[in-house]
């Protein structure tokens, strides 16, 4: 295998594994206990990395670890009879942050998204391009909002498989027939750009999030 692939079908391997370990533990009788590791995961990770920004970048963890080790024993009954709530709000709230970040990019006095993204890999832009990258900055905006609706509406009101399969199995696929949708109209509409691989989208999408957090 390529080496330049290692990585993403490393990240792609561990996504799928999860997916497929949240949805076990979603259906099947009994699985409880992995249920709710798998839920409090996620969590302690972003703790344990909050930890570090703290300005005891050594003791921190330690401390955030202890007191994360306390917090699950004392609550790990009600975990187990939660987990796949916690799993919800995790989803649901992913989506809504990325609906946020990229609706409150179209705000005035804001650069949009995807128009930052794009000048970051063409440059200068046309008036026509401004236009176009802000009504697709809309456009991920409403389905970041309707992908996180959806997961709620489906935990509330259908079978928990239901929404166990959408939510493990169908929010990605979603995410990248959205892109190929956004590439294929963009291709009609300025058929004049220099085309951009997805390499390039994504160099950019971290080098703005390096920016952000520095």
């Amino acid at each position: 295998m390529n080496h330049r692939w290692l990585r993403p079908a490393l990240v792609a391997a561990g996504i799928l594994t999860y997916a497929l370990a949240e949805h076990y533990a979603n259906t099947a009788p009994g699985a409880a206990p992995l249920g709710a590791g798998l839920a409090v995961a996620p969590l302690l990770i972003a703790w344990l990395l909050l930890a570090r920004r703290t300005p005891w970048p050594r003791i921190g963890p330690l401390l955030a670890l202890a007191a994360a080790a306390w917090l699950l024993m004392e609550s790990w009954s009600r975990i187990e009879h939660n987990f796949s709530l916690m799993f919800m709000l995790q989803e649901a709230g992913v989506y809504l942050i990325l609906a946020f970040g990229f609706g409150r990019s179209l705000l005035a006095g804001q650069t949009p998204l995807c128009t930052h993204w794009a000048t970051m890999v063409h440059g200068p832009l046309s008036q026509a391009v401004l236009r176009y990258t802000r009504a697709v900055t809309l456009a991920w905006t409403l389905f970041f909002v309707g992908i996180s609706l959806t997961i709620v509406l489906l935990y509330t009101l259908a079978p928990l498989r239901i929404w166990s399969i959408f939510s493990n199995f169908l929010t990605l696929p979603l995410a990248a027939l959205m892109f190929a949708i956004e590439y294929e109209l963009r291709r009609r509409r300025l058929p004049w750009m220099q085309r951009a691989s997805l390499a390039d989208t994504a160099r950019a999408y971290f080098a703005t999030s390096r920016g952000r957090t520095t």
